[in-house]
């Protein structure tokens, strides 16, 4: 495994190259209080490219700022600085990070080729009314996983409606036919949401990454 360090702001980005490849790269982007795996998931053994997987930002070895402040916007700019070095790439993400990828998708759909939303822990839920606010103060230090990260992004403050718009710019903008596909059992109010619309996918994880491979 080879890492790049990326800059985003203040915060510097572990971008992990786990496996090489010629062809279009497979980014991975992991759920809350995880990190990067240390190498290639036996799921990529059939992906012609290479694959990446990238350490949010207070995760893994990605930098932990002080006092959180967390949020999926912040998370989306790390995913963006990810792919901005790749140029183009097919992501996969796992609970949060698929929640990410799926804002990603919508974000820079000519670059996003194809977005698999995995099971695993992260933002659940999705308020259709203001929510209460948790306020914590922990004592630094702290490392990795960031215990603000846990707080601030196990909940959801934004409604459904939220994550289905970056879905239909994703489907609305993508060069693709089929550029988002929903392989998860669990289905919070967000998710469940997007698989509801009309051109979003459901298939397996290994199916997808077939589908997305040869498109």
């Amino acid at each position: 495994m080879s890492t790049v360090t990326l800059v985003h702001n203040r915060i510097h980005l572990a971008l992990h190259c786990l496996r090489d490849g010629s062809e279009r790269p497979l980014l991975l982007l992991h759920g809350l209080g995880e990190q990067s795996p240390s190498a290639a998931p036996d799921w990529t053994a059939q992906w012609p490219g290479p694959v990446y997987a990238l350490d949010f930002t207070g995760h893994g070895h990605s930098t932990v700022p002080i006092g959180g402040g967390y949020s999926a916007e912040l998370l989306l700019g790390d995913a963006d600085a990810a792919l901005s070095h790749l140029g183009e790439a097919t992501v996969v993400g796992r609970g949060l990070g698929a929640y990410i990828a799926l804002m990603l998708a919508g974000a820079q759909p000519a670059s996003v080729h194809g977005t698999v939303l995995c099971d695993g822990p992260g933002l659940s839920g999705g308020a259709i009314v203001p929510t209460s606010t948790s306020f914590v103060n922990i004592a630094s230090p702290y490392s990795a996983p960031d215990p603000y990260a846990l707080v601030d992004l196990s909940r959801d403050p934004r409604p459904p409606d939220y994550s289905v718009l970056f879905t239909r710019l994703a489907l609305d903008h993508s060069p693709m036919a089929e550029p988002i596909s929903v392989a998860t059992i669990v289905r919070p109010a967000w998710l469940a949401a997007v698989a509801n619309e009309v051109g979003v996918v459901e298939r397996s994880l290994a199916a997808s990454l077939v589908a997305y491979a040869r498109d």
